[in-house]
């Protein structure tokens, strides 16, 4: 039982201060301490490889992309009762927030405060989101267990994924020149993922 409210004040915060939707839940998620993500490290819950596997998965699935997570998590920590407490934690703030504070907001939408407090959410937003695309970036290109300095003399091929930046690449050009159904894009991205063993 402690558990589970452990899961759900841990996604509670997130879901406080990610201001710009599902997206801006992952820098919470991907913020590096150390070479570390700060989540992994604060929980224990996930390791680099599980935080990549489950951010292709939730971009493929339906739904938001950190509500995804938060229950890929959650099953993972806690069966399916987990996965459903860590969404629970992730929505809740929203959900308050906007109980709460919606006639408030009727009445001073037009106040210049209100205004103003809005205006400046927007960058917030667009900090996060960036942050998020800079994370996911991370993630899928940068070697960091060949980068760690007990490995001695190490080449730039040995620190970047390149066999994913390349299939990345490929992918953006097809995508550009030929403006097919997302979906066969992911297959084809899976399906190149298994035979190159990325």
């Amino acid at each position: 039982m402690m558990g589970l409210i452990l899961l759900y004040i841990e996604f509670f915060k997130i879901g406080i201060f990610a201001v710009g939707g599902g997206l801006a839940t992952l820098p919470f998620l991907f913020l590096m301490a150390n070479d570390r993500f700060a989540f992994i490290q604060r929980t224990g819950w996930l390791n680099t490889e599980q935080v990549g596997n489950f951010l292709a998965i939730a971009q493929c699935s339906p739904g938001a992309v950190g509500v995804n997570i938060c229950a890929q998590t959650g099953f993972l920590y806690g069966g399916i009762q987990g996965g459903i407490v860590a969404v629970l934690g992730l929505i809740s703030p929203a959900i308050i927030i906007i109980s709460v504070i919606f006639r408030a907001l009727q009445s001073i939408k037009n106040n210049k405060i209100s205004i103003a407090v809005f205006s400046g959410l927007r960058p917030a937003a667009t900090g996060l989101l960036t942050a998020a695309g800079l994370g996911v970036w991370r993630l899928a290109l940068y070697n960091g267990i060949n980068a760690a300095p007990a490995a001695g003399s190490v080449a730039w091929h040995d620190i970047i994924r390149w066999r994913e930046g390349l299939v990345c690449l490929v992918i953006f050009l097809l995508i550009i020149k030929f403006k097919a159904h997302p979906v066969v894009y992911v297959a084809l991205g899976a399906i190149v993922g298994i035979i190159l063993g990325l």
